[in-house]
């Protein structure tokens, strides 16, 4: 929501406070219901470290750690759109269904994105 002199949303400590409050409420809620996004934080703890120890360089650390980061910001967009959708009833529709298999894709896109940044970065050692 863009700031305005209307806008609900107290700014300053209290504002950054409360937002924490709400991110945590929300990381906490996915961790709860969504199995993929527990998936996605126990690959997290066992591929960061990994990726860490394998990197090289500090850019290659970066790479191969911070390429996990977006799979879990998406997952919890795409459990989002999901949980909206279904706010609204479980019967079939046509683009309720084309909403979530998009936003499963952009999941696959960015798991697609962590295979591509650590085959470029490891798979060079493995061969030569």
């Amino acid at each position: 929501m863009a700031d305005g002199g209307n806008s609900l949303v107290p700014r300053g400590p209290l504002g950054v406070w409360r937002a924490l409050i709400w991110s945590l409420k929300g990381l906490s809620a996915a961790f709860r219901l969504e199995s993929s996004f527990r998936l996605e934080v126990l690959l997290f703890m066992i591929m960061a470290p990994l990726g860490y120890w394998l990197g090289d360089s500090v850019i290659e650390r970066v790479l191969l750690v911070c390429c996990l980061l977006p799979v879990m910001a998406v997952e919890l967009l795409n459990s989002s759109i999901e949980a909206l959708i279904e706010r609204y009833g479980n019967e079939r529709h046509e683009w309720a269904g084309l909403a979530k298999d998009m936003g499963s894709a952009a999941v696959f896109v960015l798991m697609m994105n962590v295979l591509l940044c650590w085959g470029l970065i490891l798979l060079p050692r493995l061969s030569g």
